[in-house]
C-alpha cells in the first residue's frame, strides 16, 4: 500500500514539474531568451517543446498521450481557429498563426498511413499465423549448434522486424524459445545470449524499412527532397543490418559462450489454407513488391501502403475486433512528432534557434558528429521516438540553415544519420520496449544489456558515419 502510495506521488510530483516549467516559459517575457526577433508565437513553441519533452522524458501520462496534447495545444495556442483573445493580427511582434487544417492534418499525414498499411500486414500475419509457421519452416534450417541456432533466430528477429513492429517481434520469438532455455544447464551463460540476442536484432531489423520503427516513419516526413522509396531506403538499410547483426552475433557469442554442444528447437509449421489465410499470404507477397518495384508501376509507397488496409478491411480478414490490436497509440506518439515539427518549422522558431547557436564554426564534420552521437544517448535514456520527435525536426533545420552542411550532405545525411543512430540506442532496459520485454523474463541482468549494448551502440554509430560517407560519394541519396 505504501509502495502504492509512493508511486502515486512520484507520478504526480513528475506531473507538476511537466506542467510548471512549460507555464512558466509560457508567461516570461521575450527579451529574457537568447534569441533575437523571438515573437510571441516562436515563445509558445518553445513552451510546448519543453512540455513534450518533459511528459515523454518523465511521462507522467503514456507517451502517445502527450502526442494528442500536444496537438490540442498547439491548435487551441498557435492555430487560426484557437482561443480567439489568444490571436492577434500577424506582426514583428507577436508572429503568424499556424493554420488549423495543417496541424489537423499531421493525424492523417502519409507518413501516418504508410505505418497504418505497415501494422495492417503485421496483424493480419499474426492473426493467421504466417510470422510463426514462416519461423518454423527455416529454423530447423539452421541446425542444432547453439551458436548457429542464434543466429537463425536473430536473423528471423531481424526480417520479422523489418515488416512488424519491433515489440510483436520480440515478444513472438521470446515465446518461441523460453521453454527451450528452460532445458539449458543451469550455469550456462548462452541463455543470456537467446535472450538479448532478440531484441537486439528486432531493434535492428528496423533500421531495414521505412516502416521498421516509428523513427524511420518521422524521418521520412524530413526527407522529400531525397525521393526515398521503399526500395531506395533498403538499398542502404538493409546492408547495414546485415554487418550489424553479424557483429551483434558475434559479441553475443563471445561474451556469452555456450557450454551446451546441441539445440533442439522445433516449431510445428501449420499453414492454414482457408480462402482468407491464402488472400494474407497473396495481399502480403504483393504489397512487398509494389514496395520495392516502385519504378515499374508509378505509385509511391505511402500509396502501396492501402492497398493492404483496403483489402483486409472489406474482406472481413481484419474485422472490428482485430482492429483493437493495431498499435494506434504508436500512430498518435508519430503524429504528435509531425505536429512538433510542423510547429518549429512553420513559426520559424527551429532556424531561430539555430542561427542563434554558431554552428558555422564548427566544421561540419564535427556538427555531423555531434549530432549524430547525440541522438545515440539520448535514445538510450528515452523513447526511440519521442527521440526523433524531439531531434529530427532540429536536425533538418541544422541541415538547411548551415550553409557549411552541404559539405556532408546537408538535411538528408543528417536526418538519416541520426535516425539509425536513435535505433542503436539499446543499452538499458528502458532504451526501448523490445529491451524491456527481455528485462522482464528475469534471466538477464542490467549489466549484461549495458555491456553489449554499449558495444553495439558505439561500433554501430561508426559504421553509420562510415555508410553515410559512401553514400555521400556516389551521391545516392540527391
Amino acid at each position: 500500500m505504501r509502495t502504492l502510495r509512493s508511486l502515486q506521488s512520484a507520478k504526480r510530483l513528475k506531473l507538476i514539474i511537466a506542467l510548471v516549467i512549460p507555464s512558466i516559459i509560457l508567461i516570461l517575457p521575450t527579451s529574457v531568451f537568447p534569441f533575437d526577433g523571438l515573437t510571441i508565437i516562436q515563445q509558445r513553441v518553445i513552451a510546448l517543446f519543453f512540455l513534450a519533452a518533459l511528459f515523454w522524458v518523465l511521462e507522467p501520462i503514456p507517451i502517445f498521450a502527450t502526442s494528442v496534447l500536444l496537438i490540442t495545444l498547439e491548435l487551441i495556442l498557435l492555430s487560426d481557429s484557437g482561443l480567439s483573445w489568444l490571436q492577434h493580427p500577424a506582426d514583428a511582434l507577436f508572429g503568424n498563426m499556424l493554420s488549423y487544417k495543417e496541424i489537423m492534418a499531421t493525424f492523417a499525414s502519409p507518413v501516418i498511413l504508410l505505418f497504418l498499411g505497415g501494422f495492417f500486414l503485421a496483424e493480419a500475419a499474426s492473426k493467421y499465423r504466417l510470422d510463426q509457421n514462416i519461423a518454423g519452416l527455416l529454423l530447423p534450417k539452421f541446425g542444432k549448434n547453439p551458436k548457429i541456432v542464434l543466429l537463425g533466430l536473430m536473423s528471423l528477429s531481424a526480417v520479422f522486424s523489418m515488416f512488424m513492429s519491433n515489440t510483436a517481434t520480440t515478444a513472438m520469438v521470446l515465446a518461441i524459445i523460453i521453454p527451450l532455455l528452460k532445458t539449458f544447464p543451469a550455469e550456462d551463460k548462452s541463455k543470456i545470449a537467446f535472450i538479448l540476442g532478440i531484441p537486439f536484432a528486432a531493434n535492428l531489423g528496423g533500421l531495414g524499412t521505412p516502416i521498421g520503427t516509428p523513427p524511420n516513419a518521422i524521418a521520412l516526413k524530413f526527407l522529400s527532397d531525397a525521393h526515398l522509396t521503399f526500395g531506395k531506403w533498403m538499398a542502404f538499410g538493409v546492408p547495414i543490418v546485415l554487418v550489424m547483426l553479424v557483429l551483434c552475433w558475434l559479441l553475443m557469442i563471445a561474451f556469452f559462450p555456450a557450454s551446451s554442444k546441441e539445440v533442439n528447437l522445433s516449431i510445428k509449421v501449420d499453414f492454414l489454407k482457408t480462402p482468407k489465410a491464402k488472400l494474407v499470404y497473396l495481399t502480403f507477397i504483393i504489397t512487398i513488391l509494389l514496395w520495392l518495384l516502385d519504378f515499374a508501376h508509378g505509385m509511391n509507397s505511402y500509396v502501396v501502403a492501402m492497398i493492404p488496409v483496403c483489402v483486409f478491411i472489406t474482406t472481413g480478414v481484419i474485422n472490428k475486433e482485430d482492429l483493437k490490436g493495431i498499435s494506434w497509440d504508436v500512430l498518435w506518439l508519430v503524429s504528435g512528432g509531425i505536429a512538433l515539427g510542423l510547429a518549429l518549422e512553420k513559426t520559424g522558431l527551429a532556424t531561430l534557434v539555430i542561427q542563434s547557436i554558431p554552428f558555422n564554426q564548427f566544421h561540419p564534420y564535427a556538427v555531423f558528429i555531434f549530432c549524430s552521437l547525440i541522438g545515440l544517448i539520448m535514445a538510450n535514456f528515452m523513447s526511440h521516438t519521442a527521440t526523433a520527435n524531439l531531434l529530427l525536426p532540429l536536425m533538418a533545420t541544422i541541415g538547411t540553415s548551415i550553409a557549411n552542411m552541404q559539405q556532408v550532405g546537408g538535411s538528408v545525411y543528417l536526418v538519416v544519420a541520426t535516425t539509425f543512430c536513435i535505433s542503436l540506442g539499446m543499452s538499458l532496459p528502458i532504451s526501448s520496449p523490445p529491451n524491456a520485454l527481455a528485462n522482464a523474463t528475469g534471466l538477464v541482468q542490467t549489466k549484461d544489456m549495458a555491456k553489449v549494448g554499449v558495444l553495439v551502440g558505439l561500433i554501430g554509430w561508426l559504421l553509420v558515419l562510415g555508410m553515410m560517407i559512401i553514400l555521400y560519394l556516389i551521391d545516392f541519396l540527391s
